[in-house]
């Protein structure tokens, strides 16, 4: 049973492309943990990562606190996150996965040092939320939602059919799935003015950052192939998509000509202190 403020339509669009999800997106970059210890004042004891996905940005924390738990509503990308952390073993004991909820929490009233969003705030009723975060974080604890830009910083032409390709793909949706199906979201611009007005932080600001990561040709094609607004498209008309894809796949690949390149990948970290 889906607890209410929870929508099933959210979180149904991850399922079903987990390993592609989990292969093209980028990984947290270890400038979170200095940035969020920082703030804490400490190394934290507990970290949860809310609407972890496939673990890309829980594991991160395994070396960098005592214990940490991911906590994802998704079973097909909650999966993924379980079969990558029995293959560390007994690298990552202090590492966790449960099944759950943005506002309705595994944890005891302030039991939580870090509460990490990743990519994900936007899915989840801001207010509910909030309130949930607020009682499991400690006096003093620290929370942070933070998103990377799309497209990846690459070439004008590149990211501009880029963003058509997605406008297309959102339009058709629009036509061709029932509104009770619909995904819907938050502007990720209006997070830092929620979590002022929710009253529960004593701190909060924007700190903008950018990591650098390896793409090709392959991956460049596959991150915009593994959004969600595309996969969903391609579950309810697998064909609708096939010359916009191709040719916004032959524009990276004439870019790339096999080529391996160090790309920019700006971030937005909302974060705010108890």
């Amino acid at each position: 049973m889906i607890p209410s403020g929870n929508s099933k339509a959210n979180i149904d669009r991850f399922l079903g492309y987990q390993d592609e999800y989990d292969r093209y997106r980028p990984e947290a970059p270890p400038l979170v943990i200095e940035l969020l210890s920082n703030y804490l004042g400490r190394r934290p004891a507990h970290v949860a990562d809310i609407g972890c996905g496939t673990g890309l940005s829980t594991f991160l924390w395994k070396d960098a606190a005592e214990a940490v738990t991911g906590v994802e509503p998704n079973l097909d990308m909650l999966s993924k996150a379980q079969d990558k952390l029995r293959l560390l073993g007994s690298g990552a004991n202090n590492v966790c996965f449960v099944q759950g909820y943005s506002n309705q929490l595994p944890f005891d009233t302030g039991s939580v040092d870090i509460i990490t969003c990743s990519q994900s705030f936007h899915w989840m009723d801001p207010d509910s939320t909030l309130q949930e975060i607020s009682r499991c974080l400690r006096p003093g604890g620290v929370f942070a939602a933070y998103d990377c830009d799309w497209p990846l910083v690459l070439q004008p032409a590149i990211e501009a059919r880029y963003n058509r390709l997605i406008a297309a793909s959102d339009d058709l949706l629009t036509e061709l799935q029932p509104d009770t199906d619909q995904a819907s979201k938050w502007d990720k611009e209006g997070h830092l003015g929620r979590i002022k007005a929710s009253g529960r932080f004593t701190y909060a600001r924007e700190i903008v950052f950018h990591n650098t990561e390896s793409c090709d040709t392959q991956r460049y094609i596959g991150l915009a192939l593994s959004q969600g607004g595309i996969q969903s498209l391609l579950k309810l008309s697998p064909t609708s998509l096939v010359q916009d894809i191709a040719e916004f796949s032959a524009e990276v690949e004439a870019f790339f000509q096999g080529r391996t390149l160090q790309v920019p990948i700006s971030y937005r970290m909302r974060i705010a202190v108890k």
